[in-house]
């Protein structure tokens, strides 16, 4: 069966370490565990189901894309929901990163056709859990998270590549992002 990877962006400490707090109190207190499986991260490419030889051409064609890109600042604040299912810290100021998300489908047109097309909105996020959340839990957490605070602003230097291991998310390489000008 094909490898299933994905491309990410990833917050540095201390950020990091405080999403993935969050995302371990969301699993001790749920039993939610689909979030846990992975690190605190924003996506830019979807999982993807992708044959063998797919991981040394991403590799490249991602190695050329960040050469290309300038590190930039993101910022998160507060928490949001995508229907009932879905608990997610938001990302305020998203403007570079969907700048980021637009370059590398563009690019990945031409040096990695194999990279699917975007059939959903890009809504930039870090999730905290996601669809295994047990729906008698959900309007707790709702109306807490609705009065919890949470701010975080962040330097993006690099995009990782993951792949699925069968149990969880493995970082399989990471690229710098272009020295700033």
């Amino acid at each position: 069966m094909p490898a299933l990877y994905l491309v990410a962006l990833l917050p540095p400490e201390p950020v990091f370490s405080q999403i993935w707090a969050l995302k371990q109190e969301v699993h001790a207190r749920t039993g939610s565990r689909n979030a846990v499986r992975l690190p605190p991260h924003l996506t830019l490419l979807p999982p993807m189901r992708q044959p063998a030889e797919f991981e040394a051409a991403c590799c490249r064609a991602l190695g050329g894309f960040a050469a290309t890109q300038r590190p930039f600042l993101v910022g998160v604040q507060d928490f949001a929901w995508f229907g009932d299912r879905t608990l997610f810290v938001r990302v305020s100021e998203a403007a570079a990163v969907r700048h980021l998300h637009v370059a590398l489908l563009s690019w990945c047109a031409t040096h990695l056709p194999a990279v699917p097309p975007e059939t959903r909105p890009f809504t930039p996020h870090l999730t905290l859990a996601t669809r295994d959340l047990p729906a008698a839990q959900v309007p707790a957490l709702q109306q807490e998270f609705a009065s919890r605070t949470f701010a975080a602003t962040f330097a993006v230097t690099s995009i990782t590549l993951f792949r699925h291991d069968g149990q969880q998310w493995v970082s399989r390489e990471t690229f710098a992002l272009g020295e700033p000008s």
